[in-house]
């Protein structure tokens, strides 16, 4: 069951803006509809939502948190495979392997655009390694 808009919804349009897929429409000033069959469940609506509008998958309620407090994927090197899998988890591109450093040619993953992030978390849950946090 994917997220849903309660009729607490005020049609300001955080979510709309911040869904990656786009699966959230509606009109200015009216209640807003996400599309189950296009909502990956990333929790970004209900995190940006400042009327408590958003309901989980599980039917509860989520909590607006300021954006500046999302948490970010940290990752421990001394775990990473470079396997790319943080890499297509992410729905927005923010990870991608780089070089660290000048001696260290192997890649890892990088937030490379951390302002893009919303803190989804995929990256971290389809990690095989448990080399990624989200602190």
């Amino acid at each position: 069951m994917s997220f849903q808009i309660t009729d607490a919804c005020t049609g300001c349009g955080a979510c709309m803006k911040i869904c990656p897929t786009g699966a959230i429409s509606g009109e200015k000033k009216k209640k807003h509809v996400i599309a189950e069959d296009l909502c990956i469940e990333c929790g970004a609506c209900g995190r940006i939502c400042p009327k408590e509008a958003v309901l989980d998958q599980l039917g509860n309620r989520c909590t607006p948190v300021k954006r500046s407090q999302w948490k970010k994927p940290v990752l421990d090197l001394s775990r990473c495979c470079s396997c790319t899998i943080c890499e297509d988890a992410c729905p927005l591109g923010c990870i991608a392997l780089c070089e660290l450093g000048m001696c260290n040619k192997h890649r890892y993953p990088s937030l490379i655009k951390p302002e893009l992030c919303i803190a989804c978390g995929f990256c971290v849950t389809d990690c095989p390694q448990d080399a990624l946090t989200m602190i």
